[in-house]
């Protein structure tokens, strides 16, 4: 296998971690809104849950473009 494949995997389980600061980040900001004002938890439920997807999606295709470098999905 090549070195570069583990390199670029190596990137990507980077973005998996920023990915993981950002979802961390989502819920941290929830909680924040919610226990200054408790009236908008509805509100920001809905908000809350689609930046969690958002976010996740990212870590999850980073994710499978890693083992496609890793299995040589490319050759």
């Amino acid at each position: 296998m090549e070195p570069m494949a583990y390199i670029g995997a190596a990137l990507c389980a980077l973005s998996m971690t920023v990915a993981a600061w950002g979802v961390a980040k989502v819920w941290m900001t929830i909680i924040i809104t919610v226990g200054r004002n408790p009236q908008v938890k509805k509100d920001v439920d809905i908000y809350g849950w689609a930046g969690f997807a958002a976010v996740e999606a990212i870590a999850l295709y980073a994710l499978v473009i890693a083992l496609v470098m890793l299995t040589g999905g490319g050759n």
